[in-house]
């Protein structure tokens, strides 16, 4: 049976592997909402006339800015602009590992319970809230990758996960991956140093 929970102890256990040597500094929220007795994680999909992955599903968040005090109050940040989520309705439970991405980020993956309740999304920026059920998110036959030959990385592991209509892969598919393992049964079929590609 798929479960219809995720079990956050080793993600709030977790020594997250940090980056410092990009260029930027981003980070996003991985928001966990209860619904229906069921976890669902909440992404937006990217406006597609954005400049860096349009119309890409991602976790709320983006890059740092010289307000920001800690890295977690940049995620915090960016979800109250993206999709209108108080930091004090954010229980922060745990930090994933930091990743590269080929724009030069290094991105802070935080998860964090929030309420299930209508987000409202900030326009010029997401196109779209969605939500998807975890049982959706650990069926075998939505997810599939792919090897794939990269000019400074060398071969690396694409996740994709199809739920719904969606399709999430990328940056976000590689935090999702990380989160599913900690929280779940869920196995990639391949290892893959997250700080290397």
């Amino acid at each position: 049976m798929i479960a219809r929970r995720l079990t956050l102890d080793p993600v709030a256990a977790y020594d997250p592997t940090e980056i410092g040597d990009q260029e930027y500094d981003a980070a996003v929220l991985a928001p966990i909402l209860d619904r229906d007795g069921e976890d669902h994680l909440l992404f937006t999909r990217r406006a597609d006339h954005l400049g860096e992955h349009p119309g890409q599903m991602s976790f709320p968040g983006g890059g740092a800015e010289s307000q920001d005090e800690t890295i977690l109050e940049t995620a915090l940040r960016e979800a109250n602009e993206e999709i209108g989520l108080e930091p004090s309705e954010a229980e922060i439970v745990g930090q994933l590992d930091d990743i590269r991405t080929v724009t030069e980020y290094a991105v802070t993956p935080f998860v964090a319970r929030v309420p299930d309740r209508e987000y409202v999304r900030e326009e010029s920026e997401v196109a779209e809230i969605v939500v998807l059920p975890l049982s959706g998110l650990l069926d075998p036959d939505n997810y599939e990758y792919e090897r794939r030959s990269h000019p400074y990385y060398g071969e690396i592991v694409i996740h994709y996960f199809h739920v719904n209509g969606a399709t999430v892969w990328g940056a976000t598919g590689r935090i999702l991956v990380q989160l599913l393992e900690l929280a779940t049964d869920f196995e990639a079929p391949e290892k893959v140093d997250r700080s290397d590609f």
